[in-house]
C-alpha cells in the first residue's frame, strides 16, 4: 500500500462528500465518483436541519396502527401508494418488527453515538472551508395543537431529553410571542435551543466538495457500474469510463446503494423516502429558525433563498415520476399553519430520494465478507445531520485513530 491509500468514495451527496473530506485530512488519495455534480440530489433539497437530538426512530411503538392511513389518505403526511405496497411488504414488516420497544432503546443509543456531535462537526469543517455562515444555531421549534396532540410525540421527545437534548416548553400568548404569525390553532411548542440549520444545504454540501480537492482530491463525474473484486477484496470500480482503482472503495450512493452491493451477496433492505419542497422567495414572514408542523411533519426553513416548506413522505421507489399533488399539500400546508404567509412566486417544486433503512440506522463500516468495501449510506431524513459526524467516524475506522464509537450497531451484516 502507498503512503497515501488510494480511496474511492462513490457518491458525491452530503454524505459522501463529508465522508471524503475527512479521509483526505486524514491522509487518503480521494477520488469522489457520481454521475451528476457534487450536492445536486436530495443533498440539494432537504430541510437543512442539522438536528443533533435525533434519536428517535420512524418506527415507534404502535406505529402498525398508522399503516391503513398511509395507504387510504392520499394527502397523509406519510403516503404509501396502494399499487406499490406489494413491492413494500417485506421493509415494512422489519419497519414494525424495529418498532418494539427494546429494539427502540437499541437504536436511539446508536443514533445517539452518532449524532450527539453533529452540529459541532458542521461547524469545524465549514470553518475550514470559510464557510461558517452557513450554519446557524438559532435552534428548533415543533408545534402542536394541544397537549394531547403532544402525548402521541412523547416517547420520542422522553428518547431525546434522555440523551441529553434540551427542550422548553412553550404554551399558548408565550408560543406566539416567541413566533409570530402562527395559526392560533398551536397552541403549545417544544422549543429545541442546541439544534442548529443550513441556510443553503447545497452550497453546505458544495463547500465539503471544494474541500476535498483543496486537500488533493477529485470529484469526478461518471457512473459506478460495478465494484471490481479480485482475490476474495473489493479493488475498485468500475465506470462508463473505465475502471478505478484503490485500496479502500466507500460506498456513499444513496438510495442507489443496494444495487452495487447486491451482486456482491448483500440485500440491504432500502427504500426510497421521496421527499418534495417549494421554495417561497417572499413570504412575507419571519422565521428565525426551522418550525415544525408536527401534525403534518412540514419544516419551514428560512434559506439564503427564502422560505422553504420541506416534508412529506411518499414510498414508491426510484422510477415512479413526482407526484405534483405532494407539493401542493406543501403550500396548502404554509397557508394553514402561518395564515398570513404569501405563496407569490413559487415556482414548481423539488422532490428527492431519502435513502431509508426500516431501523433508520444508516450502513456505516467495512463489509465483512469483502475486504477493502465500506458503507456509508442509507440516513433517510438525517442525511445532513450524520454527514459530518458520519465522515469523521469511518476515516478513524479507516485510517486511524480508533474511534470510540462502534460500527457494530450500522453494520450491513444486521440484514444478514
Amino acid at each position: 500500500m502507498q503512503d497515501k491509500p488510494r480511496i474511492i468514495v462513490i457518491g458525491a451527496g452530503v454524505v459522501g462528500l463529508a465522508v471524503a473530506w475527512h479521509l483526505a485530512k486524514s491522509g487518503g488519495e480521494v477520488t469522489v465518483l457520481d454521475p451528476e455534480d457534487p450536492a445536486s440530489g436530495a443533498s440539494s433539497g432537504n430541510a437543512g436541519a442539522v438536528s443533533s437530538g435525533s434519536v428517535a426512530p420512524l418506527a415507534m411503538p404502535g406505529v402498525l396502527r398508522q399503516v391503513p392511513g398511509m395507504l387510504l389518505n392520499p394527502a397523509g403526511a406519510l403516503r404509501i401508494p396502494p399499487d406499490y405496497l406489494p413491492r413494500l411488504l417485506p421493509w415494512l414488516a422489519r419497519f414494525v418488527a424495529s418498532a418494539r420497544p427494546a429494539r427502540v432503546a437499541e437504536i436511539a443509543h446508536a443514533l445517539s453515538q452518532l449524532h450527539y456531535s453533529a452540529v459541532e462537526h458542521h461547524r469545524a469543517m465549514l470553518a475550514e472551508e470559510g464557510a461558517l455562515d452557513l450554519l446557524r444555531g438559532d435552534g428548533q421549534l415543533q408545534v402542536y395543537f394541544d397537549d394531547k396532540h403532544f402525548a402521541k410525540d412523547a416517547a420520542g421527545w422522553t428518547l431525546r431529553e434522555q440523551y441529553g437534548q434540551k427542550i422548553e416548553i412553550l404554551r399558548g400568548a408565550a408560543l406566539h410571542a416567541f413566533q409570530p404569525g402562527l395559526s392560533d390553532a398551536y397552541q403549545l411548542g417544544v422549543y429545541s435551543p442546541d439544534q442548529g440549520f443550513s441556510t443553503n444545504p447545497r452550497r453546505h454540501a458544495e463547500s465539503f466538495a471544494r474541500g476535498v480537492a483543496r486537500m488533493g482530491g477529485v470529484v469526478l463525474r461518471g457512473r459506478a457500474q460495478a465494484l471490481i473484486t479480485e482475490g476474495g477484496r473489493v479493488t475498485g470500480v468500475a465506470t462508463d469510463a473505465g475502471p478505478l482503482h484503490g485500496e479502500y472503495t466507500v460506498l456513499a450512493a444513496g438510495a442507489w446503494s443496494t444495487q452495487l452491493l447486491r451482486p456482491l451477496g448483500y440485500a440491504i433492505p432500502l427504500e426510497s423516502q421521496r421527499g418534495y419542497h417549494v421554495m417561497l422567495p417572499k413570504p412575507g414572514l419571519s422565521l428565525s429558525r426551522p418550525v415544525v408542523a408536527a401534525d403534518r411533519k412540514a419544516f419551514f426553513t428560512p434559506m439564503e433563498m427564502g422560505l422553504r416548506i420541506a416534508g412529506t413522505v411518499e414510498f414508491g421507489g426510484l422510477e415512479r415520476k413526482p407526484n405534483p399533488k405532494r407539493a401542493a399539500y406543501l403550500l396548502a400546508d404554509a397557508a394553514r399553519v402561518f395564515p398570513g404567509i404569501s405563496t407569490a412566486g413559487c415556482e414548481g417544486f423539488w422532490m428527492g430520494h431519502r435513502p431509508c433503512l426500516p431501523d433508520s440506522l444508516p450502513v456505516i463500516g467495512p463489509v465483512a465478507k469483502w475486504p477493502g468495501l465500506w458503507c456509508a449510506f442509507g440516513h433517510g431524513h438525517l442525511g445532513l445531520t450524520g454527514s459530518a459526524p458520519t465522515g469523521a467516524l469511518l476515516a478513524s475506522a479507516m485510517l486511524g485513530p480508533t474511534p470510540n464509537t462502534s460500527l457494530a450497531a450500522f453494520a450491513p451484516e444486521r440484514f444478514a
